[in-house]
């Protein structure tokens, strides 16, 4: 196989449609094939930190339409390796490896390299996923403002309106579907020791008895953002899948910015509702938060 170049990605300023060269058909090890585009609108599953769904749709060659049953991220080293997701052995955007989105279809389609392929996402889902990732954003910042009080000293880290950022100091998964966005959070001593209370003190209560007026404040500012429909907007400094892209929403407070490679809402308008559901562990140890956005 010739050297692959990295594939170039639409999928941050929203496209569901493309056309592009076929520059690969390989085989997989499950017997499905991947087929390697120049550029796609497809968002694929990152290896790396797997929050976002892989996109859906159909790659139509010749006439002919073939489902795209899954969407994944593979690599081309530079010895001619061709390997998929965690068989992945460098860091994520390695220069000496060309970073490729793999068009999975369940069985060998007969497409030739050269040809050109029309790619269409499934819109729907996407905008599911993306009302999804945006609100689990949102619910990040909601969350750090309502625990803001309950750390004793600066974790060293904060988030863009300067409260401790606990959703990435605490996060042990966030996961996305087309219904919600499911962060789980830890709160073990690792987070202690950076100075987070979830104990009774003098100027609060327990985590576990405080939890509906946490939950019942981060519904209120999650309601307060959607009804001022912000603008949203992913900054992309390239077209390359490994590209360092940024969310950010024009929130009354100011502007918000998160690192994210996933896709997102245009504005907040498109959304009618977002709420979240905090449940805490019987120890005390697991904080999960369950947000769902409703569409307008």
């Amino acid at each position: 196989m010739t050297t692959l170049p990295t594939t170039h990605v639409s999928f941050p300023a929203g496209a569901v449609t493309g056309e592009s060269p076929v520059l690969a058909v390989h085989a997989l090890a499950d017997g499905r094939y991947a087929v390697v585009t120049e550029a796609t609108p497809f968002h694929p599953l990152d290896h790396t930190w797997p929050d976002q769904p892989a996109d859906l749709g159909t790659l139509t060659v010749s006439g002919t339409a073939y489902p795209v049953v899954d969407c994944l991220t593979g690599a081309h080293g530079p010895a001619g390796e061709f390997l998929v997701g965690a068989d992945i052995p460098v860091r994520r955007g390695d220069e000496e490896w060309s970073w490729l989105v793999l068009h999975v279809l369940a069985a060998d389609p007969g497409v030739v390299t050269g040809q050109v392929a029309q790619l269409s996402v499934d819109a729907e889902r996407r905008a599911l996923l993306s009302a999804a990732h945006s609100g689990c954003h949102l619910l990040a910042l909601a969350l750090n403002a309502a625990l803001a009080p309950r750390w004793r000293k600066d974790p060293g880290r904060s988030d863009a309106f300067g409260n401790p950022d606990f959703d990435s100091l605490a996060m042990a998964s966030s996961v996305m579907d087309t219904e919600a966005s499911t962060d789980t959070y830890r709160l073990g001593k690792s987070l202690r020791k950076k100075g987070f209370t979830a104990e009774a003190t003098e100027e609060f209560p327990a985590l576990a008895d405080a939890l509906p007026a946490v939950t019942e404040a981060v519904n209120a500012q999650l309601a307060a953002w959607v009804a001022a429909d912000a603008p949203v907007r992913i900054e992309v400094p390239g077209p390359e899948l490994t590209a360092r892209r940024q969310w950010h929403c024009e929130l009354p407070v100011g502007s918000a910015a998160i690192a994210c490679g996933g896709t997102h809402l245009h504005h907040l308008g498109e959304l009618a509702e977002l709420r979240t559901e905090l449940t805490l562990s019987e120890d005390g140890s697991e904080l999960v938060a369950v947000t769902r956005p409703k569409r307008a």
